[in-house]
C-alpha cells in the first residue's frame, strides 16, 4: 500500500532524476560555469528528496531514503566509494536519534529489513542479472525474508503478495510516479499541458488497482497462529540461510527451519478448563472464551467512524490464537462498543451460532437468534448457561452468560444496569461467580450492592478505554468492590486480561510481563 503513497523507492527516484537532468545539462554546455555542477547537483538532489518527502509525510521509509540519498551524495563529493551497508547503518543512526520511539512501530523495522535483505541478497554477487531475473529474485526475497518478522510483528503473510509486487513495483516506478509528476510539473506554467500525463497515470493506477484487488481475493492473507519466540529466531536464521548464493551447503535446509513458526503448535486447555482472554479494545468488551475443542466470543468490541476494533484487534487476535472459526459469536446487546466489530469478525472467522439480546437492531448480515434465558450447553466438560429479559432500554436488554469450569465461575453481564440486577437476583438464580466482568464498564448505573454481595467475586473486571469520556468506573463503584476486598483488574491498565477457569490462578494482564523498557511490572 506504500507504493500507492510514497515510498523510499519514490525517492530514489525522483533523487536519480534530478541528478541526470542537472549531469545531463553540464555534459551539453548548458550549465553555468560559474556554478560547480557536481556540487550544484549534489545540493538541489538532497534539497529535492527532503522537501519530496517532507510533502508526503516524512515517515520512517521516506526518513531512512532521504539520508541514504544524502550520505551516498556527500560521499561523491568526497570522491570515495559508496557502500550501502554503512549508509545503511548511518541511515538507522539518524532515524532512531530524531525520534527513538520508532522502532516501536512495525513499518520501521519492515523499512530496514527489507534493505537488509537486498543487500543480503544481492551484494557481492559475481555478474549482472537481466532485470526480470533482479526483479524476481527481490520479490522472492522480500516474500521469504520479511516473513519471520512479519509473523514476529503479528501481521499477515500475503499469499498473492510476491506476484502483486512483481506487477506493482515496476509499474509504479517506471510509469505511474513519472507520469504523475511530469503532469504535476507541467501543470504548474498551465494547467491542460499536464493533463494528458496525469490521466494516463490515472488510467495505469486504476488498471493496477483492479488487479490487485483480484490478486486479493484469489489468494487471501494468511495469519498462523502466534508463534513462540525460539521459532521465529529459528524461522530468521532459515531465511537468511535459504537467501544465500547457490552452492552454500545445507542452503536448501533453511526453508525447513522457518515451518515451525509457520505451523506452531497451539496449547489447549485441559478437559474442565477454559482458556479466558478479556482484550484490550479501549471503550468496548470483547472476551475470548476457549475450551479444548470449541471457542466463543462474547462481544465484538466497539466500531466508532472509520475506526473497527473487531478488524484491528479482535479478529487477528483470535487469528494469532489459532481460531479460523467461532461455534458461537455472543452479542450482548446491539450497542456499538459491543457490537461494533462483529460484522468484521463474522466476516473473518464465519461463526456457526450468532446469538443476542438484540438480534432487531443488529446488522442484517449477522442473522443473530434471540438469547434465551436458561439456555444452557456442555463444551468439553464446561458448562455455558444464559439468563435474559427483554426490554426497551437497550443496556438491560444485554444477555448474561456464566461459565463454569470445574467449579470456578466466570460471569459475564454486558450493560444490565441496577434494576436487571435486582432481578436477577430475585430471580433466585446461582450467581456466586469468582470473577465478574463490571456491569457496563464499572458505570455507576451497575455494580449495586446487593448484586455484588449475591455474585461474592474474588476479583472484578473491568474492560474500558483510558481517559473514556464516560469516567468509567466510576470513583463510587470502585470503592464498592474495595470495601468489599474484590480485586480490580482494569484492561485499561493491564491490557489484555487472561487466565485459565479451572486452574484457580489470578488474571494476568499483557503489561504485567517485565520487558526490556520496563523493568518492573504493574500489579493490580
Amino acid at each position: 500500500m506504500h507504493l500507492m503513497v510514497i515510498s523510499g523507492q519514490h525517492i530514489g527516484l525522483v533523487a536519480l532524476g534530478v541528478y541526470a537532468l542537472v549531469v545531463t545539462l553540464a555534459r551539453r554546455g548548458y550549465w553555468p560555469s560559474r556554478l560547480p555542477w557536481r556540487l550544484s547537483a549534489a545540493v538541489l538532489t538532497m534539497a529535492t528528496a527532503l522537501g519530496y518527502g517532507l510533502l508526503a509525510g516524512f515517515e520512517v521509509p521516506v526518513q531512512r531514503a532521504c539520508l541514504m540519498v544524502t550520505l551516498g551524495l556527500l560521499w561523491q563529493l568526497g570522491r570515495q566509494q559508496v557502500r550501502l551497508g554503512d549508509a545503511l547503518l548511518l541511515a538507522l543512526v539518524g532515524v532512531l536519534a530524531a525520534n527513538p520511539l520508532v522502532s516501536l512501530l512495525p513499518g520501521f523495522w519492515l523499512s530496514f529489513g527489507a534493505v537488509l535483505l537486498l543487500l543480503w541478497s544481492f551484494a557481492g554477487r559475481l555478474g549482472r542479472l537481466p532485470w526480470w531475473h533482479a526483479l524476481g529474485r527481490a520479490q522472492s526475497c522480500m516474500a521469504l525474508g520479511l516473513a519471520p518478522l512479519l509473523l514476529a510483528l503479528g501481521l499477515p503473510l500475503s499469499l498473492s503478495g510476491p506476484l502483486a509486487n512483481a506487477v506493482a513495483v515496476p509499474l509504479m516506478d517506471m510509469a505511474i510516479v513519472p507520469l504523475a509528476l511530469v503532469g504535476t510539473l507541467l501543470s504548474l506554467p498551465w494547467s491542460p499541458l499536464g493533463d494528458p500525463a496525469l490521466w494516463l497515470a490515472g488510467f495505469l493506477l486504476e488498471l493496477l488497482l483492479g488487479l490487485l484487488g483480484w490478486l486479493a481475493q484469489l489468494a487471501a492473507a494468511w495469519q498462523p497462529a502466534l508463534a513462540p519466540a525460539w521459532t521465529l529466531w529459528l524461522a530468521g536464521l532459515g531465511a537468511l540461510l535459504a537467501l544465500l548464493p547457490a552452492g552454500v551447503p545445507l542452503r536448501g535446509c533453511g526453508a525447513l527451519l522457518m515451518l515451525p513458526a509457520l505451523f506452531p503448535a497451539v496449547p489447549l486447555p485441559a478437559e474442565g478448563q477454559a482458556r479466558i482472554t478479556f482484550l484490550d479494545v479501549g471503550q468496548g468488551l470483547a472476551v475470548l472464551v476457549r475450551t479444548r475443542d470449541h471457542a466463543l466470543l462474547y462481544d465484538a468490541g466497539p466500531r466508532q467512524g472509520s475506526y473497527d476494533s473487531g478488524a484491528r484487534v479482535v479478529l487477528p487476535n483470535l487469528r494469532a490464537a489459532g481460531i479460523d472459526t467461532l461455534d458461537v459469536l455472543l452479542l450482548s446487546h446491539a450497542d456499538a462498543d459491543h457490537a461494533g466489530g462483529a460484522p468484521t469478525v463474522a466476516r473473518g472467522l464465519s461463526p456457526r451460532q450468532v446469538l443476542s439480546g438484540e438480534t432487531r437492531r443488529l446488522e442484517s448480515g449477522l442473522r443473530a437468534q434471540d438469547c434465551t434465558d436458561g439456555g444452557s450447553w456442555r463444551w468439553n466438560e464446561v458448562s455455558f448457561t444464559t439468563w435474559w429479559r427483554p426490554s426497551a432500554d437497550s443496556n438491560a436488554s444485554s444477555c448474561v452468560l456464566k461459565i463454569d469450569a470445574s467449579g470456578e465461575r466466570l460471569l459475564l453481564t454486558g450493560d444490565i444496569d441496577e434494576r436487571r440486577e435486582a432481578e436477577l437476583v430475585a430471580s433466585g438464580l446461582p450467581l456466586a461467580a469468582d470473577w465478574l466482568a463490571a456491569p457496563h464498564h464499572g458505570s455507576r448505573s451497575g455494580s449495586s450492592a446487593c448484586f455484588i454481595d449475591a455474585v461474592q467475586p474474588r476479583g472484578v473486571l473491568i474492560s474500558r478505554g483510558r481517559h473514556n469520556r464516560y469516567g468509567h468506573p466510576h470513583p463510587l463503584v470502585v470503592k464498592r468492590y474495595r470495601e468489599r476486598g474484590v480485586l480490580a483488574y482494569d484492561t485499561a491498565e493491564l491490557g489484555a486480561l487472561s487466565w485459565t477457569l479451572g486452574r484457580w490462578e489470578r488474571p494476568r494482564g499483557q503489561r504485567e510481563t517485565a520487558s526490556w523498557w520496563r523493568t518492573s511490572p504493574p500489579t493490580p
